[in-house]
């Protein structure tokens, strides 16, 4: 990631990508696989997830809430449920890039 860039999110502002990157690092492990996101950590995450190359592929017909999910090699990642009960993972590392 760059350094310096500023990230503006619906619901807040970096001053540069480093700290949007540790915001949401930080987010993913407050959790374990399978953990559904609080309320108050989804408004931010719905918010990041507009800079997402492919949101409305993402999005679907709806988004119902958002969980933690196992990834490789013994990570984690942000997961979707959608309004239909489909799910669909998203980096948070290539939001933060597209923003």
């Amino acid at each position: 990631m760059a350094r310096g860039k500023p990230v503006t999110l619906r619901t807040m502002e970096f001053a540069k990508r480093g700290d949007a990157g540790n915001f949401f690092k930080e987010m993913l492990g407050r959790y374990r696989p399978g953990d559904r996101v609080s309320d108050g950590d989804s408004i931010h995450l719905d918010a990041l997830l507009d800079h997402h190359a492919d949101q409305l592929q993402k999005r679907g017909e709806g988004i119902d809430h958002f969980e933690v999910m196992s990834a490789d090699y013994g990570t984690q990642c942000f997961c979707l449920v959608r309004k239909n009960g489909s799910r669909e993972d998203f980096s948070y590392v290539h939001c933060i890039a597209n923003s």
